[in-house]
């Protein structure tokens, strides 16, 4: 490849971010430089990367890395997620651990970025250190996101309330129902059952709904649980017997019946 191609893409790499643009795609230099071969054009993306102009965060995917990021090279998948599930074509938003922290739980940020998405399936990612996990939701509630604002654009990140929710039904992704309660006691501040559509509850195991409700009253919580089971008793859900701690053995338990939980698992909290 002439010297001349390699400057032509390394300069309009570089014209990127003066536009507001840190990230693109192979096929956008496939379809701008269509003189230069696709092993040509690969030559001079790898030497950029090489260079740590860029970083391949996808499989033809990338990321002009932000000089704050410059010296490791790594950028924070929060960075550039928004655009990599648009050019995914994918309804997505963060959760988990990465949701509870753009509220109150920053302490709480995992190693892994949790991302949910829609089928089918995305295998799970991991360079350069960075490691990017998907689950997979049948129905994406977008009622439910909120439109968070970063240093690259806007993210789309769960609810406080349907944070709340997923915490306890992916609980074993994070370490548990001890851990999903610690995150949980920090979040609770910012959690609004009262206002909250009734759609937010329908494609939620009604266990998860009985789980999160004992763990708020057992966080001392008991005017936003009584706000939760009130919100619950209208839309006419009932409640039948559920373990606090799925798969584990429930025999001899206490019981508490507002919630209809059987208390096999000692909540502990990390203050």
């Amino acid at each position: 490849m002439k010297q001349e191609e390699i400057y032509k893409i390394r300069d309009w790499v570089e014209e990127l971010p003066k536009k507001g643009i840190i990230t693109f795609s192979v096929e956008e230099v496939y379809k701008l430089f269509p003189s230069i071969s696709k092993r040509g054009i690969a030559s001079a993306l790898s030497r950029l990367v090489t260079k740590g102009k860029i970083s391949s965060v996808w499989k033809g995917f990338y990321i002009i890395i932000p000089i704050e990021y410059a010296h490791k090279g790594i950028v924070p998948p929060v960075v550039y997620i928004n655009q990599l599930m648009d050019y995914l074509k994918r309804r997505y938003y963060i959760g988990l651990l990465d949701a509870a922290a753009f509220y109150a739980a920053a302490h709480q940020r995992p190693q892994v970025f949790t991302i949910i998405t829609e089928l089918p399936s995305v295998r799970v990612s991991e360079k350069k250190g960075i490691k990017m996990k998907f689950i997979i939701k049948k129905n994406i509630p977008t009622s439910f996101l909120v439109q968070k604002k970063t240093k690259s654009g806007y993210v789309f990140v769960s609810s406080p309330e349907l944070t709340a929710l997923d915490l306890i039904l992916y609980e074993k992704e994070i370490g548990g129902i001890n851990r999903a309660a610690t995150v949980l006691n920090e979040l609770a501040e910012e959690l609004n059952f009262r206002n909250v559509g009734v759609d937010l509850f329908k494609n939620i195991p009604i266990s998860v709904i009985q789980r999160l409700g004992y763990l708020l009253e057992e966080l001392d919580y008991k005017e936003l649980a009584n706000e939760l089971f009130g919100k619950i008793k209208d839309v006419g859900i009932l409640f039948r017997k559920a373990p606090l701690k799925a798969g584990k053995d429930s025999k001899d338990c206490d019981y508490d019946a507002k919630w209809r939980i059987i208390i096999n698992e000692k909540i502990e909290i990390d203050e």
